[in-house]
């Protein structure tokens, strides 16, 4: 890149004055509502009762609320103010480095004490669950971001935290594991021999990789039947996405800030879709107003593309079945995930929100495979200085694409991305590109044949 002289600005930040103070519900704005999520026993409509001993009644009764905008409570608010408003920066270094006309900009949730976007959630759910007398809380984690998060937040309102790490992820980063238990969570390789669910997967192969159904299922197990647990969800759930819509609030105020009207593309990385919701939702809102019309495009792991591969049904949201069935798109319950290094992507089900949006056309989906994603990820290194962790390079390989789609054809579009979290604890993957050991799955139909044969037959 040669020397540039030009003055820019790269930085575009909001006052603690400016942050939102309620979260945004694309519920209540969408012209027909997502199907509800059915008991496993009766495919009844799952009602509170249902949901009773896993999550508080504050968070249950925002799982299913229409209302627009929900408060944000002012703890929860003092607490965010220790990292939010979160930065939108702009690339120009990228920019200039792809020879591109388009203005690439993104969302840096790395900022955290986590690292990444999750406390975004982590901190109210834990706040409510305090507020409701609950003693400890339960949960899983991938790549371990999440766990970091809620290990966080359990720390502020004096929770005990119990984390079931999927094992490939649990192998791969030992200092994303002592983080965790840093912030005082007790973290456990998923299967465990702690629960029956976990043990029975061990018996089947002792050095099983793992997977986050597989982790949902060991801590659903240990919370249901205690009074003083509950279980904490990273992502899919309503609620968990509400939390995350923060994100995109701050980013339409950003973007404004920055002279911009409106994105033209707006690309995310989606596993589970809390980040890729958290930022995309309030935009649809104004889409849906006919304010702006960006292209929203969801990006996934080739190795585990649950909107471009799945199918759209009822089941599971954990391998053992003891979740309620949500209607989204799924790999099947029983799917086990290449263990790529995105380990927070790897996981059989899209959020039932975002699989409805994607089949009513309001969103697109791509699939991009790790070795693309990780040459994105250098050269982002390279030019912006930020060491991605290895599910937004998703979003960064896509961001890419477009760019240079740009630079053929002249656009000039704006492109914006949210870069949910820093790579420090992802190093390992990091060697194993740099050094040529990273490799692509070979993807077949066949390789999802038998998990899809899983997924309920539901009427």
């Amino acid at each position: 890149m040669s020397i540039d002289e030009t003055v820019r600005t790269h930085k575009i930040t909001l006052d603690e004055s400016e942050m939102p103070t309620s979260w945004y519900n694309i519920l209540a704005d969408l012209p027909s509502p997502p199907p509800p999520a059915l008991h496993p026993g009766t495919l009844e409509p799952a009602g509170p009762d249902d949901f009773a001993p896993l999550f508080p009644m504050d968070l249950i009764l925002q799982e299913v609320s229409t209302d627009r905008f929900i408060d944000i409570p002012g703890a929860v608010l003092d607490v965010y103010r220790q990292w939010r408003p979160s930065p939108l920066f702009r690339a120009h270094r990228l920019e200039q480095a792809l020879g591109t006309p388009a203005r690439i900009y993104y969302k840096y949730e790395g900022v955290s004490p986590a690292g990444s976007h999750k406390p975004n959630t982590a901190v109210p759910q834990a706040y409510y669950n305090a507020k409701a007398g609950v003693k400890r809380l339960t949960t899983e984690t991938g790549a371990g971001q999440w766990g970091t998060a809620l290990a966080f937040a359990c720390a502020l309102y004096g929770l005990d935290c119990d984390i079931w790490q999927v094992g490939a992820s649990y192998d791969q980063k030992p200092y994303r594991r002592l983080m965790m238990e840093a912030f005082g969570g007790k973290v456990h390789r998923s299967p465990s021999d702690l629960t029956a669910s976990g043990r029975a997967q061990l018996a089947e192969r002792p050095d099983h990789p793992g997977s986050l159904g597989i982790a949902i299922s060991e801590a659903v197990e240990v919370a249901a039947p205690d009074p003083e647990t509950r279980y904490a969800l990273g992502s899919v759930l309503n609620h968990v996405l509400l939390h995350q819509t923060i994100i995109g609030e701050e980013a339409l105020l950003q973007l404004a800030k920055a002279g911009e009207t409106a994105p033209d593309l707006l690309v995310g990385c989606t596993g589970g879709g809390s980040n890729f919701g958290g930022l995309s939702f309030p935009f649809l809102r104004e889409k849906l107003a006919g304010r702006m019309d960006p292209v929203i495009r969801a990006v996934e792991p080739a190795s585990c593309p649950s909107l471009t591969k799945g199918v759209y049904a009822y089941d599971f949201g954990d391998t053992a079945g003891m979740t309620p069935l949500m209607k989204m798109h799924t790999l099947g319950h029983d799917f086990i995930p290449d263990p790529i290094h995105a380990g927070g992507l790897r996981y059989h089900g899209m959020a039932p929100l975002i699989s409805h949006l994607y089949e009513l056309g309001m969103m697109e989906a791509i699939s991009i495979p790790q070795l693309e994603c990780f040459a994105a990820a250098v050269q982002f290194t390279r030019t912006e200085g930020i060491l991605p962790a290895p599910e937004p390079t998703h979003a960064i390989a896509a961001a890419i694409r477009e760019a240079l789609a740009c630079k053929e054809s002249g656009e000039e579009k704006v492109i914006l991305t949210a870069l949910c979290g820093h790579g420090h604890f992802d190093l390992a993957a990091y060697d194993a590109y740099l050094n040529g050991r990273m490799a692509d799955e070979e993807i077949t139909d066949e390789r999802f044949a038998q998990a899809l044969s899983s997924v309920p037959v539901v009427g």
